[in-house]
């Protein structure tokens, strides 16, 4: 199983800020479906509480929610939402089903932090414009080449490139996993 991590940041690394995306690009919704759909995303609690309720869950995808609190989830009895108490258990056949190829960590900021060092691939979309934020996105080092650039005007005038990253050097880390 693959565990592949997506996101939008800006050129200063914001990727969120109080909650939200202070931004908006129809395209990258649109390549973010195209990538995460039909496979399981995981994602913080904060992350799912970010997302509007009419997207919630997300549609055609297994949303994997982490969060430590006892009681979150009761209210969901969708098969589609499911809680997951640590970023092992949350890749386990158990939660993302058996055969599974692969599966995408959608945020926040400490999600993707704990999962880079198992990660594979990377997709990120860099918007050519500085946003205010307080959720930064991790730095890929030198075990990350990038493999394909996409550059794009959104319909609302911001420059963007589509970025494609794989892991080139060592193993992912020691929770890879082959189910």
């Amino acid at each position: 199983m693959n565990i592949n991590l997506i996101w939008a940041q800006a050129k200063n690394r914001v990727i969120g800020n109080h909650g939200t995306m202070p931004w908006h690009i129809p395209e990258d919704l649109a390549h973010f479906r195209h990538l995460t759909e039909n496979n399981p995303v995981i994602m913080g609690r904060k992350t799912w509480e970010s997302l509007p309720p009419r997207f919630r869950p997300l549609p055609n995808r297994k949303n994997i929610v982490l969060t430590r609190q006892p009681n979150w989830g009761t209210a969901y009895s969708n098969r589609d939402v499911i809680k997951a108490n640590s970023i092992e258990a949350a890749v386990t056949p158990q939660i993302v089903g058996s055969g599974v190829k692969d599966v995408w960590v959608i945020g926040g900021g400490q999600i993707y932090q704990q999962y880079l060092p198992m990660a594979s691939r990377v997709e990120i979309t860099e918007i050519q414009a500085e946003f205010d934020g307080d959720t930064i996105a991790p730095v890929l080092d030198s075990n990350w080449k990038e493999i394909g650039r996409i550059k794009n005007i959104s319909s609302s005038g911001i420059e963007f490139d589509f970025v494609s990253y794989l892991r080139v050097k060592g193993e992912p880390g020691q929770y890879s996993l082959n189910f």
